[in-house]
Order: C-alpha cells, then sequence, then structure tokens
C-alpha cells in the first residue's frame, strides 16, 4: 500500500465531507439558483456552508465560489483597480503568470509588474518590499504559507505597507486557510476545499466589505455579479463541512502535525531543509542530499507519495521557481523533495517513508 505524503498538492477526502455531498448529487439535484422549492432547499445548504468557511476567515467580508484557487486568485488579480502590481519571486504560477499576463498587455491595459527577491530562508525583505510599494501600485499580492516551502512570509506586514500606498492587499491563503490565523489586514484572501480535506473543482475568494472588482467571467450574475455559473451545491457542501473540521479538529490537527515534524527531522536529519526552520508551517518539509536526483529517487520510492515541487508544475521538468529563488543551483533544486503530511497520516507511516527513501538515498551518497 502506497504511504500519501503529499498534503500540499491534496489533502484526503475527509469522510463526513463526503457524506454531506452524497445526497446533493444524488437525489437533490435542484439548481440552487431556482427559485422553487427544491431550489430553495439546496440553496440553504449552500449558504450554510458558506457561513461555515468564513468562520475561519477575518470578519467584515463576503465569500464568493470559484472553481479553485487558481480562479479565484485570477479574479481578485485581473479585476483590481489599474495600476501597478508588486509580488514576491516565490508566489504560485497563478498569480506570477497572471501577472506577468497583465504586465505584456499593451497600450492602456499593460500593468508595471515588481517581483520581488526573497532571501536564502526564502522570506522577503521588508525594506525592499517598502521600496517598492509606493503610491501607483494597486496591487500587492503574496502567499500566507508558500506551497513548496512551507514558508511564513509577513502578510500583516506586507498588507499594512500596501495600505499606506493605497493599494489593496491579496492574500494566497491555500496552504494557510484553516492551519494559521489569516491577517485580519487582507483585503482579498484566495482559498481552495481540496487542501483542507474537502472536494476537488472548488475554492473561493474572499472580499472585504467595500472592495469592488470587475468581473472577469460574464453571464447568469450569480456569485453577486462577480463569478457568474451555476454553484455545485454537493462541492459547497463538502467545503463546508471540511471547514468545519478544520475548525474543531485545530488544536488535534496542531498537536499531531508538530509531532510529524519533530520525527521528520529526526528520521531526515541527512538532508538539509530548504527554506526558514522557524517561520514555516511544520507540514511541509522540503529537504535536499548531495548526490541526490529527485526524479529517481521518485521512480525508485513507490511505495512513497511524495512530490519535487509544485504539482501543478511537476510535469514542466523545470528546476523549481520556488528553490531556484532561494539562491540553489539546478543541482540542488532538482536533488529536493518535498514530503507533506497532516491529519491522517500516521507515525508509523512517516517512519516507513523515511526509511525507504534513506536507503534509496544512501546509494547515491556513497
Amino acid at each position: 500500500m502506497t504511504i500519501y505524503l503529499d498534503y500540499q498538492a491534496t489533502t484526503p477526502l475527509a469522510p463526513e465531507a463526503f457524506e454531506a455531498m452524497v445526497p446533493l448529487l444524488r437525489d437533490q439535484f435542484a439548481n440552487p439558483h431556482s427559485p422553487h422549492r427544491l431550489g430553495r432547499a439546496v440553496t440553504a445548504q449552500v449558504e450554510v456552508a458558506r457561513a461555515e468557511i468564513l468562520k475561519l476567515l477575518p470578519e467584515g467580508g463576503r465569500l464568493l465560489f470559484t472553481s479553485g484557487a487558481t480562479e479565484a486568485l485570477n479574479m481578485a488579480i485581473q479585476g483590481a483597480p489599474e495600476g501597478g502590481i508588486v509580488t514576491i519571486a516565490t508566489e504560485h504560477a497563478a498569480v506570477l503568470d497572471t501577472a506577468e499576463a497583465l504586465g505584456r498587455a499593451g497600450g492602456r491595459a499593460g500593468r508595471a509588474v515588481t517581483v520581488l527577491p526573497v532571501g536564502s530562508d526564502g522570506l522577503i525583505d521588508l525594506d525592499q518590499a517598502a521600496e517598492a510599494i509606493r503610491p501607483g501600485v494597486a496591487l500587492v499580492a503574496a502567499m500566507l504559507v508558500n506551497n513548496e516551502i512551507g514558508v511564513i512570509q509577513p502578510v500583516a506586514q506586507l498588507a499594512d505597507l500596501a495600505h499606506r500606498a493605497g493599494a489593496l492587499f491579496l492574500c494566497d491563503a491555500v496552504q494557510g486557510y484553516g492551519r494559521i490565523p489569516i491577517p485580519a489586514q487582507c483585503d482579498m484572501v484566495a482559498i481552495s476545499a481540496h487542501k483542507i480535506h474537502g472536494p476537488k473543482g472548488i475554492g473561493a475568494l474572499w472580499l472585504r466589505d467595500g472592495v469592488t472588482l470587475t468581473p472577469i467571467i460574464h453571464g447568469g450574475g450569480q456569485e453577486g455579479g462577480l463569478r457568474s455559473g451555476t454553484l455545485s451545491p454537493a462541492l459547497c457542501a463538502g467545503f463546508g463541512i471540511a471547514a468545519r473540521l478544520m475548525r474543531e479538529h485545530a488544536d488535534a490537527d496542531r498537536a499531531h502535525v508538530d509531532m510529524l515534524w519533530q520525527a521528520a527531522r529526526r528520521l531526515f536529519s541527512q538532508w538539509t531543509l530548504n527554506g526558514s526552520e522557524t517561520s514555516r508551517y511544520p507540514g511541509n518539509l522540503n529537504l535536499r542530499r548531495a548526490g541526490v536526483d529527485g526524479a529517481r529517487l521518485l521512480s525508485e520510492c513507490r511505495d512513497v507519495a511524495f512530490s519535487l515541487g509544485s504539482a501543478c508544475a511537476s510535469g514542466s521538468g523545470r528546476p523549481s521557481h520556488v528553490l531556484r529563488a532561494l539562491g540553489l543551483s539546478d543541482a540542488e533544486a532538482r536533488g529536493s523533495v518535498r514530503i507533506g503530511f497532516g491529519r491522517y497520516t500516521t507515525l508509523a507511516e512517516l517512519e516507513d517513508a523515511a526509511r525507504i527513501m534513506n536507503k534509496a538515498a544512501q546509494i547515491w551518497a556513497l
């Protein structure tokens, strides 16, 4: 049986979320935007889910359901007021590629885009950020917890800098939602259900009260006129249950992940940690070892599901842009692996995975 250690790519679906979804897929199939009784009944379940998800977000905002975090980030970036964009070199491609596309646009639509570097620990320099975030910047976008190396950026301070410059602040909280507090200073927050033991195919964009965007999807005007398209009540319900469980199990999940982190640092003591050891989410372990080729290790450790970086870019064949931003060489980046664990990972599984991976890696270290 394969040991699953790729929680940053996706998490196992919580059984409770699955059970909540089944009736809405099988029996309660009405369109939630229909005015009749059946439609209103499923609409009520959508709104219950929306309320649960909002409990883990700052107060004073509204939640728009999307197909995932990529759509939510695109809505926020493309729909933001005209002006410059400041972001960070280690952001997800959904942010970097969208900003780059807007920067390439010709005429009045073109945006000035500034991509800030990070240090060898993966953290932004706030003094450098302050130099870049000046009047004329309309949007600052930063990830709360990095999806590849687990580093936690100083999001609250970046949001303060954005506001002093008159800009909006967008937080990619996909890896942090439900795990660490989301700073109240954020103006927009993107999240995804399948990173918190919910279903794939649904995410959300949180907007602070008073924040307005230009829609990038047009149609029936659902979701406050900003995101047209028929919602899936089943996916919404699964997302809501997953969010509720993240809130109810927060203390137990945190203690379990901390225990696994301590064990992993011992089990992989011959590996070098990529990114800050202190300013990070402990459920993400990005490691490198001299002489190891990550792709070859992955192929030889068939009974362990781990990652070489972002699952969204794993087929490109290029070294991780996140690891390169830390100053790693191509060889060091290609020799890095990402191990992710969480609620359903057992200590025995982690120990077995370490034994398998260390045995394979030892061959190259000789």
